[in-house]
């Protein structure tokens, strides 16, 4: 009796039977999406992989400002399902060439009740992971859309380890990341990535960020993630329909290179709207940059400005000699005098300061086949910069500055908005929706004059990299300026975390290669060789020698490969690698037939085993070899380093030894 009635109360409590009313599954069959309907009309989802649960029953929906829960009460009113399958070629990339090759499920689901709201759920299919969005089409009763949260939930299915920073914190996304149980995550950012007890990799996070607010994830019940939107005013989200949410992404693996591999979020975004921009080369540049994290110089003017004509003259003779196209040069415009931080409303983008030629300079660039780049710090007097950038724009494409690196220093939630000038200043968040259409304004602004844009303590990347082109790279993490003066400085795991974390996002400006290893009065933790490996493994399409010309000629035998290696890529892949612990990756040159690869550990020597089957077979080539020395460590040992070569072919094995906080970095030169 006791037993029957602890059943009945069981039943009791139970949700409402969940009916399924369309499915879609992979082009390979492995991944299974199910929509489910409730007895009380909540729709929720789920994947299977391989006819395994892998994301449980999550729910879908909103909470609107301006109106009811779109929650309950829902019905399907129709679904339809499509394939495709294309190739489409990046202008630069990763790879040169990309399958887009998904099954998609389209839903349309409305109130059986009231003003008979609807909304479609959309969801992408790829042997990768998934993609789903919310499209709301223009119906009489909505109107307007004001979300105040997202409903939208990943419930994983499975114990598993997670990898993340957390969201909403002060210093944006420059946080070290922590690796937990699942259980522990708190408020975080995407991507987040996930290992499942039984050694499925997955990455959370979203493509196609466009006029919305971004997304983060906190922990529920379980193993529930649940969206959290970025604040915004009067609401997080205000649309007017039709619209459509951005996507959300589930990339899946069964080994950690998998993700990496994967271009499932470049895929979910649109195509190309800019047409031909090969005005813009992928390259690497020098500059003024390092020097003033060391303290040695000043962003302000003065006995220690770093940005004056002498100077800049200086680094722009380096990099002609040494084959870098472009000169970066940090303080270069009126503003910089005072308290700059979060007050950037004295900064004139088109004015240099008296002790820079900036007419005179980029002529002499020219002169040496050398390209500045520009530099646009904001101080997050974000409405400031808007009235002034389509003049600066215009200037820089007048003088060949092909380039700008664009800054947004302050802390999170301090965006200086005002919508009109001389009007009220509102404060707003950095993955906000003010500052997703901000980033769109000034690409576009910045497309019209050529100019391609490396954003800093940027909104996150979503991919839309493959709609505008000229977004070809961002910060958004712990770069390279934390081991200056960071407390504490990166630690030898934070790359080996990025690469499969933040860089599933997309290219990150990490300003590599400071050879001295030696920071504001405290070490990098990393050997020589690990700096060389560091081209290889974080991709840009622009890569900053970030280190003084002096300390590169202390170096030659390393600054070599620097010199030498690729930043445009025909083909990448993962060799071996698991997160926060090592990766090795190989890239073949979209303009040669060299290949290159790049290997790094955390703080513990590792010895890997590569098959160099990714070669050409019936081809032998030279192995150019950058590696750590013997008994190198990032602590006591770090300049320990050999360089050698070696004949290979396809069918040979290298083994690799890489010294705690170290790495390797090998150029493969096909024999004539």
């Amino acid at each position: 009796m006791r037993s029957l009635m602890l059943c009945l109360l069981f039943l009791a409590v139970m949700p409402a039977h969940a009916a399924t009313v369309a499915e879609v599954a992979s082009p390979d069959g492995k991944l299974k999406v199910q929509l489910d309907l409730s007895g009380e009309g909540r729709l929720a989802y789920r994947v299977a992989r391989n006819g395994q649960p892998l994301i449980g029953d999550s729910r879908l929906g909103f909470i609107l400002r301006n109106g009811r829960q779109f929650l309950r009460g829902l019905t399907l009113e129709t679904s339809s399902a499509r394939s495709y399958d294309e190739t489409w070629e990046q202008p630069w990339g990763e790879r040169r060439f990309v399958r887009n090759h998904y099954n998609e499920l389209r839903a349309t689901f409305v109130e059986r009740d009231h003003d008979r709201r609807r909304f479609d759920v959309v969801f992408r299919v790829f042997d990768d992971g998934v993609g789903f969005r919310y499209a709301f089409p223009k119906q009489p009763a909505m109107d307007e859309v004001q979300i105040q949260e997202e409903l939208t939930e990943f419930a994983i299915a499975r114990p598993a380890t997670a990898w993340w920073i957390p969201a909403f914190e002060w210093n944006r996304e420059e946080y070290l990341y922590s690796r937990t149980p699942l259980a522990e995550v708190g408020v975080a950012q995407t991507p987040i990535t996930l290992r499942t007890d039984d050694g499925v990799h997955l990455s959370v996070h979203e493509a196609a960020l466009v006029d919305y607010a971004g997304m983060n994830l906190a922990k529920g019940d379980g193993g529930v993630l649940r969206a959290a939107l970025t604040p915004g005013s009067p609401a997080k989200v205000v649309r007017r329909t039709p619209f459509s949410t951005p996507w959300r992404t589930l990339q899946i693996a069964d080994r950690a290179g998998g993700l990496v591999e994967s271009d499932l979020i470049l895929n979910l975004n649109e195509p190309n709207r800019l047409g031909d921009v090969s005005w813009f080369k992928p390259s690497k540049y020098v500059g003024v940059w390092w020097s003033l994290h060391l303290d040695q110089e000043s962003w302000a003017t003065g006995p220690k400005h770093g940005a004056t004509t002498a100077n800049t003259k200086r680094y722009i003779d380096f990099a002609a000699k040494h084959g870098f196209r472009g000169v970066l040069v940090e303080g270069w415009n009126i503003g910089w005098d005072g308290d700059w931080f979060a007050n950037g409303w004295d900064f004139d983008f088109s004015k240099p300061t008296p002790d820079y030629d900036l007419e005179g300079l980029a002529a002499y660039a020219k002169s040496k086949g050398v390209h500045l780049i520009g530099h646009h710090e904001t101080g997050c007097a974000v409405s400031h910069y808007e009235r002034q950038m389509d003049q600066a724009f215009a200037r820089f494409q007048r003088l060949g500055i092909d380039a700008v690196k664009t800054g947004y220093v302050c802390d999170a939630g301090q965006i200086e908005r005002q919508d009109a000038a001389g009007g009220p200043v509102v404060r707003e968040w950095h993955e906000g929706q003010f500052m997703s259409n901000h980033h769109q304004r000034v690409l576009e602004a910045a497309a019209k004059h050529r100019v391609a844009i490396n954003a800093h303590e940027p909104i996150k990347d979503t991919g839309l990299r493959r709609t505008w082109p000229n977004w070809i790279s961002r910060e958004g993490a712990r770069g390279q300026e934390f081991n200056a003066w960071g407390n504490p400085p990166n630690p030898p795991e934070h790359e080996p975390n990025m690469i499969f974390t933040r860089m599933l996002a997309g290219p990150m400006d990490f300003t590599p290669g400071v050879l001295s290893l030696q920071g504001r009065g405290q070490p990098l933790q990393s050997t020589l060789a690990r700096q060389l490996a560091l081209y290889v493994v974080l991709y840009s399409p622009i890569h900053m020698a970030a280190d003084l010309p002096e300390n590169y000629e202390q170096h030659m035998d390393a600054f070599q490969f620097i010199r030498e290696v690729a930043v445009d890529w025909q083909d990448t892949r993962v060799l071996n690698g698991e997160v926060g612990d090592y990766a090795t990756i190989v890239r073949k040159d979209r303009n040669s037939e060299d290949w290159y690869l790049g290997s790094v550990t955390d703080e513990t020597a590792r010895t890997l085993k590569v098959s160099l089957s990714f070669l050409s077979p019936r081809r032998k080539y030279v192995a150019e070899i950058y590696r750590d020395g013997d008994g190198a460590h990032y602590k006591d040992k770090p300049f320990a380093f050999a360089r050698e070569t070696r004949q290979v072919t396809s069918v040979d094995t290298l083994t690799l030894w890489l010294g705690a906080g170290g790495g390797q970095a090998i150029r493969f030169v096909p024999k004539r």
